[in-house]
């Protein structure tokens, strides 16, 4: 009995870990390149699997029988062999409607766009024309029947309300990229992602800057999964235990990052946080020392803070594609607001605050040498700390008040 997952490149994907949880089986990630798919398909070693890109249309040449749904669709994600015989579905309708119904995104009416047409894109239109959105554009990057142009997009759809990603443009490793300028849109209503990892793409976290209600993939993997195994299984799976595994998922992966004034605790109620949620401990400023060689202090008055800061993004940038971890950063990231968009991405922001007659000074922090500086840069950040922070958690009593209301704090942002 063989269970699993055939895709190009599978390094990233979460679907093990998701099957395992909602069934009793061993569930193997298959790469395969398109050479050996076919061997893999026509010797049908195996019970049943999920396909993920670029082979969601590429195995219905090999399939027996193709439900009438996936049928509709034209893309198959989920594969059951019954005794020799192929049978197609796609549960990515499911988990797509189960994502926008869940995060309050209603694209009744509403003009659509949606990019990229692999077989993601035909699942998430179908969801779309069932749904009632009003009117439908698959968005692609080059001239294709059926399809408009980025260009034509921006120049006659800037009033589309809902859009929607179904390109790997911002998957990890390449986070940075984006798929589409959402500052070319006035009238959005909701833009959702079917990428996740990061568990915030940039495209998510450009909408939430502009309040736009924005969902990333994660709910929807979760959700096809278990629309996966009941068709794995003949069997019926409570939709709870979709939101359970996701809000498992989203605690084990996110990060838990500590920003706030230098001498409020970050690192030493940084590392009791680790300890407690089972997360690796990480100081962005001790990574940052090791790298330059010397005390930051130094490396202020030697090469001064343009130099400093620029090195610390290069720091949060790596940490920040890291998953499960606890960061104590330094007081200054919130200055670059890169910094905030790389650390959101698998992290939750909690403000650890703490009076500014408490703060530590001195102590080789160059910007905050006495208790008068102290003062003056906290009041020129305070906005930058408001602004950055998804919640706050004082700091103004014993360690072990101050341990708790950072774990209350990021339970908070869990939810």
């Amino acid at each position: 009995m063989r269970y699993g997952l055939i895709g190009e490149k599978l390094g990233h994907s979460f679907s093990k870990i998701i099957h395992e949880q909602l069934a009793d089986y061993t569930y193997d990630l298959i790469p395969l390149t398109r050479e050996e798919l076919d061997t893999f398909l026509t010797e049908k070693n195996f019970s049943a699997l999920n396909v993920t890109i670029p082979y969601k249309q590429t195995v219905i040449p090999y399939l027996d029988e193709v439900d009438a749904h996936a049928q509709k669709i034209g893309a198959v994600n989920t594969v059951v062999n019954r005794n020799g015989k192929l049978c197609g579905y796609n549960t990515d309708f499911y988990g797509f409607r189960y994502m926008l119904q869940n995060n309050g995104i209603d694209v009744a009416g509403k003009k659509a766009l949606v990019l990229g047409k692999g077989g993601a894109s035909k699942a998430v239109i179908a969801v779309l024309e069932e749904l009632g959105a009003s009117e439908i554009l698959t968005v692609y990057y080059k001239e294709n029947p059926g399809t408009i142009t980025y260009q034509t997009c921006y120049a006659e759809h800037a009033d589309a309300e809902i859009i929607v990603n179904t390109t790997p443009v911002g998957m990890y490793p390449k986070a940075d990229d984006c798929p589409i300028d959402l500052s070319r849109f006035s009238n959005l209503k909701g833009v959702a992602d079917v990428v996740y990892n990061p568990l915030r793409t940039q495209l998510v976290l450009e909408a939430q800057k502009r309040g736009i209600n924005a969902a990333g993939g994660l709910e929807m993997l979760v959700a096809q999964a278990k629309y996966a195994v009941e068709i794995f299984l003949d069997t019926t799976i409570d939709d709870a235990r979709i939101a359970e595994i996701n809000a498992g998922l989203m605690k084990e992966r996110s990060n838990l990052v500590l920003i706030g004034m230098s001498g409020g605790g970050k690192s030493a109620l940084g590392k009791l946080a680790a300890e407690k949620l089972g997360k690796t401990f990480v100081d962005t400023d001790e990574i940052i020392i090791e790298r330059i060689g010397m005390p930051i202090s130094d490396f202020f008055a030697k090469e001064g803070e343009e130099a400093f800061r620029e090195i610390e993004t290069k720091v949060i940038h790596e940490v920040s594609a890291q998953n499960n971890l606890v960061i104590s950063t330094g007081g200054g990231i919130i200055k670059d607001p890169l910094n905030i968009d790389y650390l959101k991405r698998n992290g939750k922001l909690i403000w650890l605050k703490r009076a500014p007659e408490l703060l530590q000074s001195g102590h080789g922090r160059p910007l905050a040498p006495d208790q008068a500086a102290v003062q003056k840069l906290y009041q020129e950040r305070l906005p930058l700390y408001t602004a950055a922070a998804e919640t706050i958690a004082e700091n103004n009593g014993t360690p072990e008040e101050g341990l708790a209301a950072i774990l209350s704090a990021y339970e908070e942002t869990l939810k």
